[in-house]
C-alpha cells in the first residue's frame, strides 16, 4: 500500500497541489503494524539530485540558487545525518521553486493569477516517495509545466547561444511566468496575452483560434488575472466607469447633452455622483458583443466600433479592457452547444439590437497573461516588445537573489 501510495504522488503530481487533508483522503490508511521506517538520502540519491539542480539551468534558474557546493560537500563528508539535512532542504526549495516559482510575489506586478502552492507535507511526502524508487529527478520535473508552451521555450532556451544574453533572459522570464500559472488550465480555455495583443481559444493544448486584441494603454494597464466566461451578451449596455465619466463623457453630458444623446448616452444623478450608460448599437464603445467574465477589476474582453486600430502592430489603446478582432466568430465557437444558438440567430439578434444575455452551457476558464515570448501560427517561438516594462525586474529577482552557496 505505501508503495501504491508513492507510485501516485509522482505520476500524478497534480495531487500535490491539493490540500494535505484532500490528499490524505485519496490515499488508504496505514495499518500502524506496516508505519513506514524513516527513509534518509543514500549517496546515489544525492547524487541524483545533485544532477538535477547542477542543470536546473535547462529551466531558467540558477544553479547557485539551490546549493550545489554544499550537497557536493555533504556527499564527501561522509555523515548520513548531515547529508539528510542538506539534500532535503535543497529538495524542498527546488520543488517550491519549480512549482509555484522562484520570483517573490511583490515583483510580480499586477499578476493576480492564483499560482500552484506547494504545500511542503505534500512536497515531503513527494521526496519521500521519490527516496523511495530512487527517481528524485523525475519527481522534481513532474512540478514543472507541461504545456506547448513552456516546452518550446526551454527548447528554445537550450538552443540559443550564451553569447544571445538579452533573448536567454527574455526566455528565463517567461518559462518563469509559466510557472505562476496552473498546472491544470482545463480542456477548454481563452488565454489572452497582453503583451503579444493575442486571444487565443485553446482546446486540448491546441489552438483553435486565434483573435487580435487590442488592450491597456501605459498609462492603464491591463491586469493578470483568471475568471470564467459565463455568459455573451448581444447588445451590450455600457456602465461607464466613473473614471471615464471624470475623464471626458462627464463633461460631455454636461457640455453638450444634443451630442451625448446622439452618442446613445443615457444619463442620470445618485448619491451625488452622475452616471451614465451607453445604449446599445454599432456605436456602442463595448461594439455588439461582450463576455461576462466576473472578475474584481471590471475587465471584460468585447468588441468594439474602431476596428481601423487592430491594423496597428502595437494595440495598447484601451482603459484596461480587451477589445478582440471578429468577436461573432469568438462568440459562435464559445456558444457552438448552447441550443438554437448559431451564427444565423447570433447575427439576427445583433441586428435587433436588443440586449440579450446567452449562459454557456459550462463556464470556460479566461486567463490574461503578460507572456513576452509565446508561439506563433507555425507553433515557433516569438518574441514581443516587453509593452510594460516587466521583464526587467523579474530577471533581476531570478539572478540576483542570495544563493545558498553564497550565503555558506
Amino acid at each position: 500500500m505505501i508503495k501504491y501510495a508513492i507510485t501516485r504522488i509522482i505520476t500524478v503530481a497534480g495531487m500535490i497541489l491539493l490540500p494535505t487533508t484532500l490528499y490524505a483522503q485519496s490515499v488508504p490508511d496505514l495499518p500502524q503494524s506496516v508505519a513506514p521506517s524513516p527513509i534518509y538520502w543514500s549517496i546515489d540519491d544525492a547524487r541524483a539530485l545533485l544532477d538535477f539542480i547542477v542543470h536546473i539551468d535547462a529551466d531558467g534558474l540558477e544553479p547557485g540558487d539551490y546549493g550545489p557546493t554544499q550537497l557536493q560537500a555533504a556527499i564527501s563528508g561522509g555523515n548520513p545525518t548531515a547529508l539528510d539535512a542538506v539534500a532535503s532542504g535543497i529538495f524542498r526549495r527546488a520543488a517550491k521553486d519549480l512549482m509555484e516559482g522562484h520570483v517573490d510575489m511583490q515583483d510580480r506586478i499586477a499578476w493576480h493569477i492564483a499560482v500552484p502552492t506547494a504545500d511542503m507535507v505534500a512536497v515531503n511526502e513527494l521526496m519521500m516517495a521519490a527516496l523511495a524508487i530512487h527517481r528524485v529527478g523525475p519527481a522534481l520535473s513532474s512540478l514543472l509545466p507541461t504545456n506547448p508552451e513552456y516546452r518550446a521555450l526551454k527548447a528554445m532556451l537550450a538552443r540559443t547561444p550564451a553569447t544571445n544574453q538579452a533573448t536567454i533572459q527574455t526566455l528565463r522570464a517567461n518559462m518563469e511566468r509559466w510557472r505562476w500559472m496552473p498546472r491544470e488550465l482545463g480542456r477548454d480555455y481563452i488565454l489572452v496575452n497582453v503583451a503579444g495583443f493575442t486571444l487565443d481559444l485553446i482546446h486540448d493544448d491546441q489552438r483553435v483560434a486565434r483573435h487580435r486584441v487590442i488592450v491597456g494603454k501605459l498609462t492603464t494597464p491591463t491586469p493578470q488575472f483568471s475568471s470564467q466566461v459565463t455568459s455573451v451578451i448581444l447588445n451590450p449596455w455600457w456602465n461607464i466607469p466613473q473614471s471615464i465619466i471624470a475623464e471626458s463623457v462627464g463633461a460631455l453630458v454636461r457640455n453638450n447633452p444634443a451630442k451625448a444623446k446622439a452618442k446613445g448616452y443615457v444619463a442620470n444623478w445618485a448619491e451625488g455622483k452622475l452616471h451614465v450608460r451607453q445604449a446599445p448599437g454599432p456605436g456602442n464603445s463595448l461594439g455588439q458583443i461582450k463576455l461576462v467574465m466576473p472578475n474584481p477589476y471590471t475587465i471584460y474582453v468585447h468588441d468594439t466600433p474602431a476596428k481601423t486600430l487592430f491594423e496597428r502592430p502595437v494595440r495598447a489603446f484601451s482603459h484596461g479592457c480587451i477589445r478582440t478582432e471578429h468577436p461573432f466568430d469568438l462568440a459562435q465557437a464559445l456558444l457552438a452547444d448552447v441550443p438554437d444558438w448559431n451564427r444565423a440567430a447570433i447575427d439576427a439578434t445583433v441586428a435587433s439590437r436588443v440586449n440579450t444575455r446567452i449562459d454557456l452551457l459550462r463556464p470556460i476558464p479566461i486567463y490574461v497573461s503578460y507572456f513576452t515570448a509565446d508561439l506563433d501560427d507555425a507553433g515557433l517561438v516569438v518574441l514581443h516588445d516587453d509593452l510594460y516594462g516587466r521583464d526587467e525586474l523579474v530577471i533581476d529577482a531570478l539572478t540576483d537573489r542570495a544563493r545558498l552557496d553564497e550565503a555558506g
